[in-house]
């Protein structure tokens, strides 16, 4: 059971680093049509970045709450 939760732990945080990753290449993206001067392309990318922030956020939130169910009390 708990190499279970350890295995479901380390895929969600790996889930949270890929939801980032894919906002920071959206970001790029936008830069980079942005100095093209294609701005409709660039703002089409331009919010994709703030879903997978929250996505991420998400996945981080039910980690924290995991960990602190879990914590030990002294």
């Amino acid at each position: 059971m708990a190499n279970k939760l350890r295995e479901d732990a380390a895929d969600q945080y790996e889930q949270a680093a890929d939801e980032l990753k894919t906002a920071a290449d959206h970001l790029r993206t936008t830069a980079t049509r942005f100095r093209a001067d294609n701005v409709p392309s660039g703002c089409a990318h331009a919010w994709a970045p703030r879903g997978h922030m929250l996505n991420a956020e998400t996945l981080l939130k039910a980690l924290a709450v995991l960990h602190a169910s879990r914590a030990q009390r002294h």
